[in-house]
């Protein structure tokens, strides 16, 4: 045990308190520089779950890969129970209350499609990760969810688990023409999609496409965020000195609207310095990945690194006007504690594959 915590990778924990404190202060600054309501449980969730991760590590990782179906089994239950017992919320249904705790399943499903498909993959030979028949249980792994999420109706949720899932199957072998219908497939389709959006998602793509034709309504948002963020300049006007924050013209500044907040106090340095820090930690995972002796460890880790991945590229491109909003958070610098706490399940599931890297082939325990 002692010689496990030893062996840790404290680079990627040194990233991910990091990262967090850096979103502290970016919450700490949104409520006027005050620690409530905001910074403060973000901090708490942080050191709680970093400890919860730390232990994932040091768990046999063959008892990983014994449940991984079971695991994936639970969270599309929890998924399913939010049509049953959900709480509505900002146009949506997505949350659930446990113990008093709002959860958001949907996004804790996300690591456990990620520990399924590893689970598969690593029981096929290569030979046979390119058949039809292979492609109907990470069908069903990857549709379910789809299915449920979307129906919430949380589309940006859906849409990262979409391309999170053809991310991994990419990697596993998936022939490239499977890739080329299902995309062909999905052009055809928009027509009919766009028919079944809530007028509140029609109204996202609308402002996206032409956020000028309503500015006080449904473009408010995105002319607001660009507003702060060019504001920013290069260095930015200085902590807690953001005009677009205080004088409240910056909306869910806590939540998905963080990185503009940051933006604005840090300038395009601030920006870059947030965006290195996540390209390190997601090279951390895929180098992980590479030096990983088993298909298992090798999907986990290269998933972990994926999603982190299309979290980050969509709330930036989200912010940025280059995406309709979404609501996609900036893990762990976002408040919100259904994401801190799948990222934190995700950095302990890296954190054991590196510690189990020399294992061939892993078994039941």
């Amino acid at each position: 045990m002692l010689s496990k915590i030893k062996n840790l990778n404290y680079l990627i924990l040194f990233l991910t308190m990091l990262i967090s404190f850096i979103g502290a202060a970016g919450l700490y600054s949104a409520a006027g520089g005050s620690y409530d309501p905001w910074a403060s449980k973000h901090l708490i969730r942080m050191l709680a779950m970093l400890l919860m991760a730390i232990i994932i590590a040091l768990i046999d990782i063959k008892i990983i890969f014994k449940y991984a179906y079971l695991l994936f089994i639970l969270s599309l239950i929890l998924l399913i129970s939010v049509e049953l017992i959900g709480v509505f919320g900002k146009g949506a249904t997505r949350w659930i209350n446990i113990f008093g705790l709002s959860l958001q399943p949907s996004e804790l499903i996300k690591i456990f499609i990620i520990i399924a498909l590893a689970r598969f993959y690593h029981d096929l030979k290569y030979e046979e990760v390119r058949k039809i028949a292979n492609l109907f249980l990470p069908f069903l792994i990857l549709f379910l969810p789809f299915l449920f999420v979307a129906i919430q109706p949380d589309l940006g949720t859906a849409l990262s688990i979409l391309i999170l899932g053809v991310f991994i199957l990419f990697v596993c072998g998936i022939r490239i023409w499977k890739f080329i219908l299902g995309i062909s497939l999905v052009i055809i389709s928009i027509p009919l999609m766009l028919n079944l959006l809530k007028p509140y998602q029609k109204d996202r793509v609308i402002s996206f496409l032409n956020p000028d034709a309503d500015v006080l309504g449904r473009g408010y948002q995105l002319i607001q965020s660009k507003i702060a963020l060019g504001s920013g300049g290069l260095s930015g006007k200085g902590f807690l000195e953001g005009t677009q924050s205080y004088l409240q013209y910056l909306p869910e500044k806590q939540t998905d609207f963080i990185f503009t907040l940051i933006g604005e106090e840090f300038g395009f340095i601030g920006t870059i310095f947030i965006i290195f820090l996540f390209i390190l930690l997601i090279s951390t995972c895929f180098y992980i990945s590479i030096k990983s002796n088993h298909i298992f460890g090798r999907i986990i880790s290269i998933g972990v690194g994926s999603n982190i991945f299309i979290y980050v590229i969509m709330n930036i491109s989200m912010v940025s006007g280059l995406m309709p909003v979404v609501g996609i958070p900036l893990p762990l610098v976002s408040y919100g504690g259904s994401v801190m706490l799948s990222i934190m399940i995700s950095i302990g599931l890296v954190l054991n594959i590196e510690l189990n890297s020399n294992l061939k082939k892993i078994s039941y325990a």
